[in-house]
């Protein structure tokens, strides 16, 4: 790996840590994420479509989302709050998750917590900064921006009545070996408490996964081509297992079809049970991956499955 680490955890990136929404640095300008963001009566009107057609044809509603473990970089504590960049560069992401009870006709769950987290564009997590992502890539203390080393690209919304929460994020970048992932965890019977989400317990623990030949287009772009090296596609990634939708595939749309650094929309149905309990942790349900090198040693890694490919320290 190219660069050198910099512990600059208590020098820099402090002055955003609970606002989120800034503009990302590095040459995405203001005007590609409020047409990334941007929050329309159309998208109004067909949400409310949407809720309406899945709860009133049983028919319809999708099979139970897979679970896997949590991988190796959650951590507990992260802020509730729409847009979690804190100024991270990247191509503009927008998520609009529906949480439904797949095992009562996909009827919307109203209040549920729904928690993101997922690396920068370099592959690299808050919290865990000096960790290799593999490949070669500058360290992240490079990246000029002025998030906090410890929230940046995390957060939880609150479902509304429709089972619906939306985020405003960046197109994550990936590490060795892992194709490009968001993790996400569905919370219930919580509530907000000193701006992060308490109680309760987390009925679903997944991944959300990407089309190949978008991740693999904006790797091409700015920020994301400073980190080079074999980045796994889905087909030989050790916790997608190909299932489509029911697995984790979000549905993208782009923001400017001739621009993808204009950015994306991307959305799925979370078919959870709320009586259900599945944190993630201590493995079961698929592979988190294996940390790459320098992540620490009481990460919670997972276990892949004996199918899966080999974890190369680097690529």
């Amino acid at each position: 790996m190219t660069g050198n680490h910099k512990d600059s955890t208590i020098t820099r990136r402090r002055a955003l840590a609970v606002t989120g929404g800034t503009v990302a640095a590095g040459g995405l300008a203001v005007a590609g994420y409020q047409s990334a963001f941007a929050d329309t009566a159309a998208d109004a009107a067909a949400s409310a479509s949407a809720s309406a057609t899945s709860t009133s044809t049983s028919s319809s509603c999708m099979t139970l989302m897979t679970s896997v473990t949590e991988g190796p970089y959650y951590l507990d504590g992260a802020l509730v709050r729409k847009d979690i960049t804190e100024g991270k560069s990247g191509v503009p992401l927008t998520l609009r998750l529906t949480v439904v009870d797949a095992t009562d006709g996909c009827t919307p769950v109203s209040g549920a917590a729904v928690e993101i987290w997922h690396c920068d564009a370099w592959g690299y997590y808050s919290g865990y900064t000096t960790a290799n992502p593999g490949g070669s890539a500058p360290a992240e203390s490079e990246d000029g921006s002025t998030a906090d080393d410890d929230t940046y690209l995390r957060g939880y919304q609150i479902a509304n009545a429709n089972g619906v929460v939306k985020f405003e994020t960046i197109f994550p970048g990936w590490y060795t070996p892992r194709t490009c992932h968001i993790h996400l965890k569905v919370h219930t019977g919580g509530q907000k408490e000193d701006g992060t989400y308490e109680g309760g317990k987390v009925n679903y623990t997944g991944q959300l996964f990407f089309p190949d030949d978008i991740a693999e287009e904006i790797f091409t772009l700015e920020p994301y081509s400073k980190h080079s090296g074999s980045y796994t596609t889905l087909d030989n990634d050790m916790v997608y297992d190909g299932g489509g939708t029911s697995s984790g595939l979000l549905t993208l749309k782009a923001v400017h079809k001739a621009d993808p650094s204009k950015g994306y929309k991307g959305s799925i149905t979370l078919g959870v049970d709320p009586d259900a309990e599945n944190t993630g942790a201590g493995g079961g349900g698929g592979g988190g991956g294996t940390p790459p090198s320098g992540a620490p040693s009481d990460a919670p890694t997972g276990t892949p499955p004996s199918d899966a490919p080999s974890a190369s320290a680097s690529s």
